[in-house]
Parts: structure tokens; C-alpha cells; sequence
């Protein structure tokens, strides 16, 4: 994932329709660190031998490898460091390949001010097929507070 700089928002900077776009080309080194790190070794993931009698006929990512890359775009761009999960949910809807290049687009639902809640809606594609979609609760610091923590 090319991640341009890392970009910190406060809370009063966010405003409904808000979003970042980041384009990530999943790769042979990303599904195999990503088996290593979670653990999940299934061989639809690692096999191209096991995958390739299965209806996906190839390798695939894992699903969480997919949600991860949301993740991502929160934790660095949208609305950046300070954030904190809430709550995720996801809906898979297609399988993500090696080599594929996923577009992952979070953008800014509903803002509720009382306590710095903010939902996003989060997609993930692959050309024209959403792959992944959803939505986050986040906790977004106010400008008060990401200055106290600098």
C-alpha cells in the first residue's frame, strides 16, 4: 500500500463526505506474511495446488488481509493517528486474488459530536466488484488533544 504521508485529523476537521482513496496490489509476500502473522494457514491462502481445484480455481487473499487494508487508511490518512476503533463490521463479497489491486475508499458517514464518534463507510474493490464493504465507529481526538500528545 502506498500510504502518502501519514496524516493526523482532529475531530473539528472532519467533516460528512470526507474520504480517502489508497490503492494496494496484493502480493505473494503479503498473503504468506499475513498466514505467518494470524496464524490462518488454510491452503486456499498458501496452495496453489489445493486452490487451484477450488471454485476460486486460484490462490486468494484472506478475507481479514482485505478488512486490514481499511485498517490501514483509519490508522494513517482518514482520520490518521489518535483515531480509535470502536467497532467494525464487514461484508465479504468477492474473493481478492493475487495480483489484484484493491481500491480501498473510506469515507465519512455521520459525525455525532457529544463524543467524538465518527462512522465511516468503508468499501473495497477490485475494478468495478466491491470485494469488501462496511462500516466503522471511531473515536476521533479533538485538536486540543492531539497537541497535548505531540
Amino acid at each position: 500500500m502506498t500510504v502518502r504521508s501519514i496524516r493526523s485529523m482532529a475531530f473539528e476537521d472532519l467533516t460528512i463526505g470526507l474520504s480517502e482513496l489508497v490503492l494496494k496490489t496484493v502480493t505473494d509476500q503479503d498473503v504468506v506474511g499475513f498466514a505467518d502473522i494470524s496464524g490462518d494457514q488454510n491452503p486456499i491462502h498458501l496452495s496453489d495446488l489445493y486452490a487451484s481445484k477450488t471454485r476460486f480455481g486460484q490462490r486468494i487473499a484472506h478475507g481479514l488481509y482485505t478488512a486490514s487494508l481499511i485498517s490501514a487508511v483509519i490508522g494513517t490518512r482518514l482520520p490518521g493517528p489518535g483515531a480509535v476503533y470502536l467497532s467494525q463490521t464487514l461484508n465479504f463479497k468477492a474473493p481478492v486474488k493475487i495480483g489484484d489491486v484493491v481500491r480501498v475508499h473510506v469515507e465519512v458517514a455521520e459525525i455525532i459530536e457529544a463524543r467524538q464518534r465518527v462512522r465511516l463507510a468503508c468499501e473495497c474493490a477490485v475494478d468495478a466488484t466491491v470485494v469488501l464493504d462496511g462500516e466503522a465507529w471511531v473515536r476521533v481526538p479533538s485538536r486540543a488533544e492531539l497537541v497535548a500528545a505531540a
